[in-house]
């Protein structure tokens, strides 16, 4: 046996494939210092005389030690450990962080707006917790249609062609455009083409978007009081100017609106389902809201974040279905309906706007991606999502009322489940004796992912309530869960 193979170390492999348990052990062996930089490695065919395994294994296990920097060849010669191991490349060393750093550079050169941005972080994180039952904003992801689905992406695949890509354009995939436009336009009353559709990656996306192609620092934007937080993070981002405007069962008071601040550039509601109170925003303040618009320039960012989610009635014709004027930029998400990591959704934007927002979502990622844009598309245009629509509408119906009575039976003297013909969540009104943080406090331990009314206010709100989600449970689990929540503020 050849010198350099009589003093190399034994190898003893581990259970597993016996090319990366051999990548494995050599890798080991060059960390431990037992295999030393400018060491010569025995030739692929010695190693598999030595070990008793597979040459193909060897140099299979070989490439990737090359590949990754901890061998290197020299032809002619042989296989060799590299003089510079990655490990020692890539490894950071620790640094006090008071050692060398003075108190002017200790501070990062970042953009102001986010000292304004963290507060409104630290007032809504503590209250994250996607493991819990009842969290909002999540549909009936039991009801989704895996099996369906499955079957759609098969094909898709199957399908799929390289020149396809050419389909997807920074608007998004033509043909899913299509579906939605057709969809929106029976569904909701919008009055568009699929060349004012942009699909965009979810509703935050969409308020980053049009802040970014609208607001400038100091622009004031009317944002319900209570409201949706991530649409007060994405314009404070801008430096824009929040207006609180009030809101109660008709929906964003658009009077005490104009009277406070006539000189807004945008406003951000949901009229269809004010979140998260649930009001809906009445024919006249739509009238009145739309006219002000256009006397003043100003643009309306509609959030319909819930309108398939209504129970009693009909969806509500949208605001930008009444829009003469083109001064609606219209947000339709997907999540809700299909599962909460479907990040897909689309906007519908005037069509003096097309090519602004075009410019500032190619900036953002380019384009979103295709493959779920395709089965996405297939999905709506075979009549499977308004199937699913139907299916999801009655589910959370019957849940919505089982949440209500659930409440007025084992916390009557507690909570007052106010009723709602639409949304996935219900507001929870407290008694006078029941403070909001202590509600909280009890809903964790009973594993309960309320959020507090208060997470969405800029002011104090005058009553406390809380907000719990029905749609992601079965009736079963939404009576149990309000039950322990009953055991654990009697004890």
């Amino acid at each position: 046996m050849k010198k350099n193979a009589a003093s190399f170390p034994s190898l003893l492999l581990k259970k597993g494939k016996i090319k990366e348990q051999f990548y494995l052990a050599i890798k080991e062996l060059i960390l431990n210092g037992q295999l030393k930089a400018g060491r010569k490695l025995p030739s692929s065919r010695t190693l598999s005389e030595m070990m008793s395994i597979s040459r193909n294994s060897i140099l299979s296990g070989l490439e990737r030690l090359i590949d990754e920097g901890y061998l290197i060849t020299k032809k002619g010669s042989g296989t060799y450990v590299t003089s510079t191991i990655p490990d020692e490349v890539i490894q950071i060393k620790s640094i006090s962080p008071h050692k060398n750093m003075s108190n002017k550079n200790s501070a990062p050169n970042i953009n102001p707006h986010m000292k304004i941005m963290k507060k409104i972080w630290d007032m809504t994180s503590p209250y994250s917790g996607n493991n819990m039952k009842f969290n909002i904003g999540i549909g009936c992801i039991d009801l989704f249609p895996h099996e369906l689905w499955g079957r759609l992406l098969g094909r898709t695949w199957r399908q799929f062609r390289h020149q396809d890509w050419k389909l997807n354009e920074t608007l998004g995939f033509k043909p899913l455009r299509l579906a939605i436009s057709e969809y929106v336009r029976t569904t909701r009353g919008l009055n568009c083409t699929d060349e004012q559709i942009l699909i965009v990656n979810g509703t935050q996306q969409a308020i980053n978007l049009a802040a970014q192609v609208l607001l400038q620092k100091g622009d004031e934007v009317w944002l319900d009081e209570p409201g949706y937080d991530g649409a007060l993070g994405a314009f404070t981002s801008m430096g824009a100017k929040i207006c609180p405007v009030i809101s109660d069962e008709n929906g964003m008071d658009i009077s005490y609106a104009i009277k406070h601040w006539p000189h807004a550039k945008m406003i951000f509601t949901s009229p269809s389902h004010q979140f998260p109170l649930g009001g809906t925003l009445s024919l006249s303040r739509r009238i009145a809201l739309l006219d002000w618009a256009s006397e003043n320039n100003m643009w309306i960012f509609e959030d319909d974040y819930n309108s398939e989610f209504r129970y009693k009635a009909q969806p509500i014709q949208a605001l930008q279905g009444l829009d003469k004027q083109q001064r609606v930029i219209y947000a339709g998400s997907f999540s809700k309906m299909m599962f909460p990591g479907f990040h897909l959704g689309f906007l519908v934007i005037p069509e003096s706007l097309v090519e602004s927002f075009k410019i500032a979502k190619y900036y953002a990622d380019t384009r979103t991606a295709y493959l779920e844009q395709t089965i996405l598309a297939t999905f709506i245009s075979e009549g499977h999502y308004a199937r699913h629509v139907r299916r999801v509408r009655k589910a959370c119906h019957e849940r919505q009322q089982v949440m209500i009575e659930a409440i007025q039976l084992y916390l009557p003297e507690i909570i007052f489940a106010e009723p709602s013909d639409s949304g996935i969540h219900i507001v929870c009104w407290l008694s006078k004796e029941t403070q909001e943080s202590y509600m909280i406090e009890q809903c964790r331990k009973a594993g309960l992912g309320a959020q507090p009314l208060s997470r969405y206010c800029q002011t104090k709100p005058k009553n406390q309530a809380i907000l719990l989600g029905f749609a992601a449970h079965s009736p079963l689990e939404i009576i149990e869960g309000i039950k322990k929540l009953a055991q654990i503020l009697t004890q």
